[in-house]
This record gives C-alpha cells, structure tokens and sequence, in this order.
C-alpha cells in the first residue's frame, strides 16, 4: 500500500507540474473581430471645443479601464464648455495589456466608421468603448 501511494503521490505531481508548465506557454490574444458600430448622425468641426473633450475622454478610458478591477470604466471630460461622456469596458479573461490592445482596435474602427461623430460605439468580442455628448448608461 505504502508503494502505490507513493507511485500516485508521483504521478500526481508530474501531472501538476506539466500543467502549471503549460501555463506558461499558452497565450492568447483579445478577439477584435467587430460585433457592431454604432455612430450618431450629429457631427463636430475639427475646432470645436467638444474635440478637445472627446480627445481627453478616449485617452482616459484606454489608459485606465486595463488597469481597473473588472476592466470597466466610467468617466467625463474636465471641460465644461463641450462634456465629452465615455465608456470602456474589456472581457475580464483578458490581461490588463490585452485590454489596451483591444480598446484600441475598437476606437480605430470607431473613427473609421464614425470620423467627427459626436457619438459612437463599438463593440468588439473582447471589449467596447462609447463616448457621447450626453450621459448614457450601457
């Protein structure tokens, strides 16, 4: 008896290693293939204060969503004269690098859909990003 549990006790641990071993090689990559896009039919000019607004509002929610909890974030623009409203949101599987990679494919193909918008989404399978002149909830 003492044998064979010493036998298993072994296969046991080989198994666990070579598992945990192939966790270190698997990776995967965020799926940015395009669900959907969405675009308001308002548009902004270049010089409108609201530009500046959307600009800040894109960059916040790319830089901070990855390295939130649950990968959703929330936020306004500080410029009160154009608010620019947004939303960005990633599947939580992902790595917090990932969900950077993701939200920027979706804000390209967001303006490439949506150029001078002032409100669109784009939902990607790994992650969305929205922004609007108003305050939305998904």
């Amino acid at each position: 008896m003492g044998r064979l549990l010493t036998q298993m006790t072994v296969i046991i641990t080989g198994l666990l290693i070579g598992g945990l071993g192939l966790c270190g090689i698997v990776r995967s990559e965020p799926n940015t293939n395009v669900k959907n896009v969405l675009c308001n039919s308002g548009v902004y000019a270049k010089a409108d204060p609201f530009a500046i607004s959307l600009a800040y509002i894109l960059s916040e929610l790319q830089s901070v969503a990855p390295t939130r909890q649950g990968y959703d974030y929330r936020n306004i623009s500080p410029y009160p004269n154009a608010f620019a409203y947004g939303h960005a949101a990633c599947n939580q599987n992902l790595t917090s690098s990932d969900c950077s990679t993701c939200l920027g494919a979706a804000k390209t193909t967001m303006f490439g859909a949506c150029e001078s918008r002032i409100g669109a989404r784009s939902v990607l399978y790994d992650c969305t990003i929205r922004y609007e002149q108003y305050p939305f909830d998904d």
